[in-house]
């Protein structure tokens, strides 16, 4: 029997896999790790731009960079109000994630449209050439909108949404790391930007796997949301959407959309 008014520890600790959930401080690191590598790949072009460049940024690559910005910053409040059980604040500023999700997508293609037909017969200066660079950023940018609307539709389900919303921030980061002169800084981490061996060993790859080997190792077993949204963005690193984008069809569907 239990003296008057102790608690029964069996009663209140929690059992199973929940009881071994990343805490918040997982999400908010994980975003900020995401972060810290976008500011680094564009601090000369956008971040820092008055020290780095001289010329105007057009409005469009402006706006454009401000609402991915802003993506971040949503994610790290949304987890703040998680963390403080603030739920109902949390669900009303979700329907304005949606919409911000929405306009990225919409002005995120707009920016690679503008892109391919400024560079469809120039190299941009970094990365591959104009029609398969549009390529790796189409598909980054539809991975992350499909990861946003399915967390949206599994919104009810607190596991899989938390995990989608991360994978989906996750995704927006593969553009800064291609810009971190990796080989001048270390030339023994070049793989970092280049992902070495498949294409699946680049810094914004290998960030999603401590993400997952993470969430495994708390919870004993891979989310079903980790294999299908982590799959999706490494095949936007690897070689197999390297080749695609490089084959005679891809690159006359790319000439044929800014003729």
């Amino acid at each position: 029997m239990l003296p008057v008014g102790t608690v029964n520890q069996t009663q209140v600790r929690p059992v199973g896999a929940a009881s071994r959930a990343p805490s918040h401080a997982f999400w908010f690191v994980a975003g900020l790790a995401g972060f810290s590598v976008v500011l680094c790949g564009f601090a000369p072009s956008y971040f820092l731009r008055h020290w780095f460049r001289t010329t105007p940024l057009p409005g469009l690559l402006q706006l454009h960079g401000a609402l991915m910005t802003s993506w971040f910053v949503l994610f790290f409040v949304q987890v703040s109000l998680i963390a403080r059980h603030r739920i109902a604040v949390h669900r009303r500023l979700g329907i304005a994630g949606a919409m911000l999700a929405g306009i990225i997508v919409v002005v995120g293609t707009i920016t690679a449209l503008r892109f391919l037909r400024s560079n469809l017969h120039a190299s941009p200066g970094f990365g591959p050439p104009a029609p398969e660079f549009f390529g790796f950023l189409l598909f980054d940018l539809y991975v992350f909108g499909g990861l946003v609307a399915s967390a949206i539709l599994l919104r009810k389900n607190g596991d899989a949404h938390r995990r989608l919303m991360l994978l989906a921030t996750l995704s927006m980061i593969s553009p800064g790391v291609i810009r971190i002169p990796f080989a001048q800084l270390a030339p023994g981490l070049a793989f970092l930007g280049s992902g070495g061996p498949g294409g699946l060993f680049a810094l914004d790859l290998l960030l999603l796997y401590a993400c997952i080997a993470y969430d495994i190792w708390r919870t004993k077993r891979i989310h079903p949301a980790f294999v299908v949204g982590g799959a999706s963005i490494a095949f936007g690193d690897s070689s197999a959407l390297a080749w695609l984008v490089h084959t005679s069809a891809w690159q006359h569907f790319a000439a044929r959309l800014v003729s």
